[in-house]
């Protein structure tokens, strides 16, 4: 078949190429409305039939919530600390000492004009995630749980190796739950006593190191 005069083959095919790739992301992008709404929806008979797909597609990264509605502001301050363990070759292990990941998310907002999204929120929404699927036992008994452990153990990795340029095995998390002090004089000096010290159980981690 010839092709029609002034229509070279290459640019119809840039065409077909164009409109297939604009199919797409509208087939995409219609069925990631139909999945959140189902998420956001009041349960139903078809968000309980495929509650493990709207899941798997919804978490962690497109997450939906009334808070814009009806805020949820904090009561308490939350201070997560991070550790690793490496094993050395006589067996025993070398653990360093704890660092704040809460305070270098802090030092990355303040007096910052833009701040980033992930600075202010992914390590937050993380936490707040983890005990949402996992209750106080650090347990994860669903697939939802286990992904937001590897979740939070991947965030707090990937600093933990950008901090100490070494190698490790291991990570360990300690979150410090704070109330918020008083304001004003009535605060004085006293340092609020913690309502939480939670120590998370040791996790295996992908070897890291330069």
């Amino acid at each position: 078949m010839v092709a029609p005069a002034g229509c070279p083959r290459g640019t119809r095919a840039l065409k077909a190429g164009l409109y297939t790739t604009v199919a797409f992301c509208l087939a995409v992008s219609f069925v990631h409305v139909i999945l959140v709404f189902l998420h956001v929806a009041p349960a139903n008979t078809v968000s309980k039939r495929y509650s493990p797909l709207v899941n798997s597609w919804v978490y962690p990264f497109f997450e939906q919530n009334w808070r814009l509605f009806a805020p949820d502001p904090e009561s308490v301050n939350r201070q997560i600390l991070a550790r690793t363990a490496h094993t050395l070759p006589d067996g025993s292990a070398q653990v360093s000492p704890w660092f704040d990941l809460t305070a270098v998310d802090r030092s990355a907002v303040e007096h910052h004009p833009f701040p980033s999204h992930t600075a202010q929120n992914m390590l937050r929404r993380a936490w707040a995630g983890y005990v949402d699927s996992h209750g106080g036992d650090d347990k994860a008994h669903t697939d939802r749980a286990l992904m937001m452990q590897k979740y939070l153990s991947n965030i707090a990795t990937e600093r933990a190796a950008t901090r100490e340029g070494g190698t490790f095995d291991f990570i360990q998390l300690r979150v410090v739950t704070l109330p918020i002090p008083v304001p004003g004089a009535a605060a004085g000096n006293r340092q609020p006593t913690p309502v939480e010290n939670r120590l998370l159980p040791w996790w295996k981690v992908t070897r890291h190191g330069k």
